[in-house]
């Protein structure tokens, strides 16, 4: 059984370049647009892991992160923040709502692929 990956991102383009590369890499996605609907999304289906994006047309991904890691039965799943979002202390930031781990765009396929694998095989 594959493992399942949350993907938050409100881009379409975005999306669809995560949603190829986990799909090839065989991982099972859901995706959510908002950061209401990505908290939702993890209460409803308990992902292996989150790939989260910062700016979100609700609230933003610190805020949706928040939530998700304040809820006890969803504390231990992986957050990691995607995001061309990439100032200086941005990174701080996500790591103070409490992601997992922090990759800004554009990516490496290869080095998002092998960050994800660190925290679920």
């Amino acid at each position: 059984m594959s493992q399942l990956i949350l993907v938050v991102e409100d881009q379409e383009d975005n999306r669809r370049i995560i949603r190829d590369l986990l799909s090839s890499a065989g991982y099972e996605i859901i995706e959510a647009l908002t950061g209401q609907e990505g908290v939702t999304a993890a209460e409803t289906h308990r992902p292996a892991l989150i790939l989260m994006d910062i700016q979100l047309p609700d609230f933003d991904g610190y805020e949706a992160t928040r939530r998700i890691k304040a809820n006890p039965a969803l504390s231990t799943i992986p957050i990691i923040v995607v995001t061309s979002y990439a100032l200086s202390g941005d990174d701080v930031k996500a790591y103070e709502a409490g992601c997992d781990a922090y990759v800004s765009k554009p990516f490496s396929p290869r080095a998002l692929l092998a960050k994800i694998r660190k925290f679920i095989s």
